[in-house]
């Protein structure tokens, strides 16, 4: 498992952008891919995406696609969530996940969390 520390949630305007950075320590942490996943209220935690090991590639949510974007600096041992024209609905608590699995949308497959950055979207 790595330790995993989320920051850069806040409070913004609908339609405009916010990033969010999730720091890991540990030695293996460049072995994980690494996921996003946001908890709404009342709802269950959800997938946002994911990125592989060493950042070639990425896989969203449906509902994320196209507006957000994960990129990680493994030097840095920091993986970014980028949201663009945020909307409403996403307004949760964000947390990021590491898995050794990559593909997988599951948060039973991740086991390693952060503690969570609240994101509220205002209209």
């Amino acid at each position: 498992q790595v330790q995993l520390v989320e920051s850069g949630g806040g409070l913004v305007q609908a339609g405009n952008s916010l990033r969010l950075s999730c720091a890991a320590s540990g030695r293996t942490s460049s072995t994980y891919t690494m996921g996003w996943f946001r908890q709404a209220p009342g709802k269950e935690r959800e997938f946002v995406g994911a990125i592989s090991t060493t950042g070639g590639t990425s896989y969203y949510s449906d509902s994320v696609k196209g507006r957000f974007t994960i990129s990680r600096e493994n030097a840095k041992m920091t993986v970014y969530l980028q949201m663009n024209s945020l909307k409403v609905e996403d307004t949760a608590v964000y947390y990021c996940a590491g898995t050794r699995s990559y593909g997988t949308r599951w948060r039973g497959n991740y086991d390693s969390w952060g503690q969570g950055t609240q994101v509220t979207v205002s209209s």
